[in-house]
């Protein structure tokens, strides 16, 4: 059993792309998208068209499901809201917030409860992003039947194994390797490339393995189109992995 997992898109077609293409190459077959697919002010839609011509096991984000509650609410100023067309919130609307992918591996976006959940990471009272505590993590696995859990959110990647077996990971960011938040406190996270990121997840000899792989591409289109809608902390992540022009 081999595949893929991707997370936290947010409209960055061209990462996309060069992700999926690095994944066609290897002779994976089998991708999981862990949600936040379109959010943001990069390509929404079209994003979102090729995410659903690909048809991927895919569950909703916290941000995907912000931007269902903003059509409920009836509009936004918001430009990925103003992008997406009825069929693309469709396409959102059906996602589950968890799913358990061949039996054997549980998929939520930020933890098991929480899809907005800073779970393997948290954010410190300096306002960087630190390792999250065993204990902490492990409760919030409690009671998920799974060998394997897959999150998101954080966009960082990260690897670890719970004292029970049990493997979690959480594949990156495709699409955004830094950005900036308010609460708790003011912080930023960066993950220092603008590489495209996700993982391979693949059972052999017994056991998961785990490999999370960095993929090039041209940032510059993306970045300049974030730049051009003001949103300097993305054009900075974009182009660089480093967050520059936010608030800490």
């Amino acid at each position: 059993m081999k595949f893929a997992a991707i997370a936290d898109v947010h409209g960055n077609r061209p990462a996309l792309e060069a992700v999926l293409a690095d994944i066609a190459t290897l002779g994976i077959d089998e991708v999981v998208n862990l949600g936040d697919h379109v959010s943001g002010p990069l390509e929404a839609a079209r994003t979102a068209d090729l995410l659903m011509e690909r048809g991927f096991p895919s569950i909703q984000g916290d941000q995907d499901r912000i931007l269902l509650e903003l059509r409920q609410a009836g509009t936004s100023a918001r430009s990925d809201f103003r992008e997406l067309e009825r069929k693309h919130f469709e396409w959102m609307a059906s996602m589950p917030s968890t799913l358990t992918y061949q039996e054997r591996v549980f998929l939520c976006h930020g933890s098991p409860r929480d899809d907005a959940a800073f779970w393997l990471d948290h954010i410190a009272g300096d306002g960087c992003a630190r390792p999250s505590g065993i204990d902490a993590i492990e409760a919030e696995a409690e009671g998920i039947d799974a060998e394997m859990i897959l999150c998101a959110h954080t966009h960082i990647p990260r690897v670890l194994r719970l004292r029970d077996g049990r493997l979690v990971v959480n594949p990156g960011s495709v699409g955004l390797p830094g950005y900036d938040g308010k609460l708790p406190v003011p912080y930023v996270v960066e993950v220092g490339t603008p590489h495209a990121c996700y993982a391979i997840l693949e059972y052999a000899r017994g056991g998961w393995l785990a490999t999370i792989r960095y993929v090039p591409y041209d940032t510059t289109a993306m970045a300049a189109l974030a730049r051009s809608k003001g949103m300097l902390v993305w054009a900075s992540a974009i182009a660089t992995g480093w967050v520059r022009g936010g608030d800490r």
